[in-house]
């Protein structure tokens, strides 16, 4: 043992003796941890879990529907100006997977990476009217003096869900010790269902300005329009930010944000805010 401890201090004094030796600017590449920075070059697979926060925008939802039903009218312009819905908040949870490749460079680690998340419950719906607003009716023939008006009211339901998404991502990291922050950026497509139905009623009133009088032309005619789709996918964006750790041998915990904007589908824009936490192993 004397022999042991005696080795050992011969050994420590003559590596302070070589470091002392070295010029400043070697000594000062010298880690100021003794633990390595780890290695993440190569591919890697997970599972993971996570909360999604949806934000779906149906204001213009019902555009096409109301042009569809007032076409080369005068009530078309007028009626594709309305907000019939507005903004609706969903929450789901969710789980999904992901496979990728590092390339590491010192410290610097760069990847590309395919994410998958299935959405349990990522629904919203909305359900709304809107009038009558008055519309002049300038294309009758009428006695002198006579002005006709349409009063339009609409009313409307429109949901849309989420089912599943997938996300193509370019991936820059620092590693440092056992941990990887990174950031992320790239594709994604989603797989939705989307519906919306839009019931109008519609008035006209001719005015007589000299007596005051109103006379209804027109009673009320209705009419309904119903659109949707099923398993539509929709292209669009990701970004975010998520750090990585190497628990044991190649196992590594994760936990990141991602932002997701979706293109319009259907009129109906969609965007999401996800939080995950996955384990994975680097190959």
């Amino acid at each position: 043992m004397r022999r042991f401890f005696l080795a050992a201090a011969m050994f420590a004094v003559t590596t302070g003796a070589h470091a002392a030796d070295m010029p400043d600017f070697l000594r000062g590449t010298l880690p100021a941890s003794s633990a390595p920075t780890r290695n993440w070059d190569g591919w890697y697979a997970g599972g993971q879990v996570g909360e999604s926060w949806t934000n779906t925008d149906y204001g213009r939802t019902a555009t096409t529907q109301t042009n569809d039903l007032f076409r080369n009218t005068v009530l078309e312009d007028p009626a594709s100006q309305l907000n019939l819905f507005g903004k609706v908040n969903g929450l789901s949870s969710g789980f999904g997977g992901f496979v990728g490749r590092n390339w590491q460079f010192d410290d610097v680690v760069l990847g590309v990476e395919a994410n998958y998340n299935y959405l349990s419950s990522l629904a919203s719906s909305t359900a709304a009217s809107i009038g009558p607003i008055q519309v002049a009716e300038p294309g009758l023939i009428l006695a002198p003096g006579e002005t006709a008006v349409d009063g339009l009211t609409l009313n409307g339901r429109a949901a849309l869900r989420v089912k599943d998404e997938v996300t193509f991502r370019g991936r820059a990291g620092w590693a440092t010790g056992d941990f990887l922050p990174y950031m992320f950026g790239g594709l994604a497509v989603g797989r939705m269902d989307v519906s919306s139905t839009v019931s109008s009623s519609v008035s006209r009133t001719i005015y007589d300005p000299v007596t005051g009088a109103s006379n209804f032309l027109l009673p009320q005619f209705q009419l309904t329009s119903t659109i949707g789709k099923s398993d539509a996918f929709a292209a669009g964006w990701t970004a975010g930010l998520g750090f990585e750790y190497m628990v044991w041998g190649n196992i590594f915990l994760r936990g990141e944000w991602e932002y997701i904007k979706f293109m319009s589908i259907q009129n109906t824009a969609v965007s999401e805010n996800n939080v995950h936490a996955g384990l994975g192993y680097k190959f």
